[in-house]
C-alpha cells in the first residue's frame, strides 16, 4: 500500500517524471534506488520497461559504465516550463 500524499505513474516514464518533478534526481541515483523508491509508491515494472524508460528520460542524464549507471536530472523541474510545455502539446497558447 502507497502512502496518500505520494504520487504514481501508470508507466515507468510517468513515473520517472514525477520523481523528477519532486526533486529525486537531484543527486546521483542508482537504478536500485530508484526501483526502491518506486516500490514504496506501489509501483513496479520490468527491468527492460525500467531501463527503456531511463534511456529516453530526456530530462535524466546517465554516467557511469554498463551494470553501474547513475542517473541525475539534466536540469531542475520548473512548473512554469512545464505549464508552456503542456500548452505547446495541447496546441493551446496562453
Amino acid at each position: 500500500m502507497r502512502a496518500t500524499n505520494q504520487r504514481a505513474g501508470r508507466t515507468a516514464t510517468e513515473a520517472l517524471t514525477i520523481l523528477w518533478e519532486e526533486g529525486f534526481f537531484e543527486s546521483r541515483k542508482r537504478k536500485a534506488s530508484i526501483d526502491a523508491e518506486l516500490a514504496t509508491r506501489g509501483n513496479h515494472f520490468s527491468d527492460a520497461e525500467m531501463g527503456m524508460a531511463l534511456m529516453r528520460a530526456k530530462h535524466l542524464t546517465r554516467s557511469g559504465k554498463r551494470g553501474s549507471f547513475e542517473y541525475v536530472q539534466k536540469y531542475p523541474f520548473q512548473l512554469e516550463q512545464a505549464r508552456i510545455h503542456a500548452s505547446a502539446v495541447l496546441g493551446k497558447e496562453s
